[in-house]
């Protein structure tokens, strides 16, 4: 059977950056375990399969696989899969310019906005549920990292549906520098039962105000190109330590340039902590997938 197939790159607007997602958008009829291989034959960070929403308030539901297990939530599948869905004319937008997805963390809205001649994706991040870790946790993080991390900001956990170990490095030149042992890496977020780590460092100027970077190893993820749950955590993690204006602010994040697929992530936080993670997305490769 040949169901409908693209690939999409996400937090980019031009071919060949940014992070690609493979959108399978006819995956009725597909089990858990046909889903897997196809997210293993993909061999990229994930792979998502449309389905119809079973809630009556969503627009349509999403199943998210990386190349080595299912994810409950994730932000560049949400952005790509939305991108996909509407091109291909499988939804239309309600009122406001949104759609509603529905995963496994629940229902995540998802906006389109203009910016002048440009149409970029939002979703709204899940609540994000912050935790400490633990002095020896710390310890072994430096070990991974092979350098210290903020004491002023002590890494922590952070649930958006993924979990990910978040940390502040010095800047945004020791986060391009880092080679993490992520052999030692995969054996930690085994032991914590984590997605993986996400960093991040402040650039003193220019246009973005961060630097990040996310490695999922024991997802079968070396270094996800641009991560959109990892981002989001980043800023729930950064409200959270008082990192960001009381009031809300919005920044743009860099992440990719370490893999050649730089990216653009818009990220804004209100004043209530929630945040929003939006780009822009632009279709590679459409077509079929024989299955």
């Amino acid at each position: 059977m040949k169901r409908s197939y693209k690939v999409v790159d996400v937090f980019t607007s031009r071919p060949l950056l940014g992070n690609p997602v493979a959108v399978i958008l006819d995956a009725e009829g597909l089990g858990t375990d046909a889903m897997q291989a196809i997210a293993g034959w993909t061999n990229l960070s994930e792979t998502t399969f449309v389905l119809p929403a079973t809630s009556a308030d969503a627009d349509y539901s999403l199943r998210i696989f990386t190349p080595g297990s299912e994810l409950p939530f994730a932000g560049h599948p949400t952005l790509g899969s939305a991108h996909a869905i509407l091109e291909s004319g499988r939804a239309k937008l309600r009122p406001g310019g949104r759609l509603i997805q529905e995963c496994k963390v629940g229902l995540v809205e998802v906006t389109r906005e203009e910016e002048g001649s440009n149409q970029q994706l939002t979703f709204a991040l899940p609540s994000a549920k912050l935790d400490p870790l633990g002095e020896a946790d710390i310890d072994e993080l430096k070990l991974i990292l092979g350098c210290a991390v903020s004491a002023k900001s002590a890494p922590g956990l952070v649930n958006v549906g993924p979990v990910w170990v978040v940390a502040q490095i010095a800047d945004a030149a020791s986060v391009l520098k880092l080679r993490p042992d992520l052999a030692r890496l995969a054996k930690f977020e085994h032991r914590l039962g984590v997605t993986g780590l996400t960093v991040f460092g402040a650039y003193e100027k220019g246009d973005f105000a961060i630097e990040v970077r996310t490695f999922a190893p024991s997802c079968g993820v070396m270094e996800d190109p641009v991560c959109g749950s990892g981002n989001g955590s980043v800023a729930a993690f950064q409200w959270a330590r008082g990192l960001l204006a009381p009031s809300g602010q919005s920044y743009i994040a860099s992440q990719g340039q370490c893999v050649g697929r730089a990216g653009r992530v818009k990220v804004t936080v209100d004043a209530n902590g929630k945040a929003r993670i939006g780009g822009e997305c632009v279709t590679c490769v459409e077509g079929s997938i024989a299955i």
